[in-house]
């Protein structure tokens, strides 16, 4: 379960694709529900946490944030 830990700005690939074919989503806000993003048609999709946790394949960019 470690390996679900996601964040905001976290590109993720849920277990089924988006119907534009691509398989790519951003997290862009994170509460009790989630947003995310399709990274091929830009849709946006809101769904609640524990339906995001258990479609979330794996993560597959970590957004690091900037050291200043």
């Amino acid at each position: 379960m470690a390996d679900k830990a996601f964040g905001l700005h976290d590109v993720v690939e849920m277990k089924k694709p988006h119907p534009c074919g691509v398989n790519r989503w951003k997290v862009i806000r994170l509460g009790m529900d989630i947003r995310i993003k399709c990274e091929g048609c830009g849709h946006s999709v809101m769904i609640p946490r524990r339906d995001f946790e258990r479609k979330m394949k794996k993560i597959l960019v970590k957004h690091e944030e900037p050291t200043a």
